[in-house]
């Protein structure tokens, strides 16, 4: 009998549930997968809306995971600058067949250092701060480079998990669950890239985010010199 499928999605404050959900929607769908959902400790994790999330195992009592997803959204501020996470997706990253993203979670695994001299992408927002770690931003709903898989910008998830799906397992398999799921997108407007929305949306949100957008920046070079140091110390070693 084979052994299943470890899947691990991380959790943490603040996460926008959507990256997780998406990807989640499809992953429990795959035959023989066991899913977990990650944080440090068994207690309710509030996201970016009024949806808290509850963790299924801890850091300590995870097995080692095939498939490791991190989601994305404000609170990866804070979490690329957490050491304890970091240490905890590093380590399975280095047993894990895939080592994946939605969203803003590529800068935690930027942060990791992961994704050194890897293609990758993120939401679009955040594209200007995969190269502090050594990635390569590339503008795609789905980023495949070796063992590396990240999404875009969260509804990019579900074509991410799609996509995973399928390298998993099969292409039929993946259409069987696209299917169950009734993914077939059909947007009211063509707004969801800012190539496509129009100009004044896409300063509106510019101008909204402007400020988290500062703390990122803020966040994101406090980790690339963290990481910088660890790989300067680990060289001299």
């Amino acid at each position: 009998m084979s052994k299943p499928l470890q899947i691990g999605l991380l959790l943490f404050p603040n996460l926008t549930q959507l990256d997780l959900t998406g990807p989640l929607q499809v992953f429990a769908r795959l035959p023989g997968a066991q899913v977990h959902l990650i944080w440090k400790r068994i207690e309710p994790v509030a996201s970016d809306t009024a949806l808290a999330l509850s963790p299924t195992i801890t850091f300590d009592d995870c097995p080692q995971l095939d498939v490791i997803c991190v989601p994305g959204g404000y609170g990866t501020n804070d979490i690329i600058n957490d050491e304890e996470t970091l240490e905890f997706v590093r380590k399975q990253a280095s047993g894990a067949q895939y080592v994946t993203s939605v969203c803003t979670g590529a800068l935690v695994l930027g942060a990791a250092g992961l994704l050194d001299g890897y293609r990758a992408t993120t939401h679009w927002t955040a594209l200007d701060f995969l190269p502090a770690f050594g990635a390569i931003p590339t503008k795609t709903r789905v980023c495949i480079d070796r063992n590396r898989l990240t999404g875009g910008g969260v509804t990019a998830g579900i074509d991410f998990g799609l996509t995973l799906a399928s390298i998993l397992t099969d292409r039929a398999t993946a259409e069987t669950i696209q299917l169950f799921l009734e993914y077939n997108p059909a947007p009211p407007f063509n707004s969801g890239s800012p190539e496509t929305a129009p100009p004044e949306v896409v300063t509106a949100i510019r101008e909204k985010s402007a400020g988290m957008q500062q703390n990122r920046a803020e966040a994101v070079q406090r980790a690339a010199n963290r990481l910088a140091a660890q790989m300067n110390t680990a060289a001299a070693g």
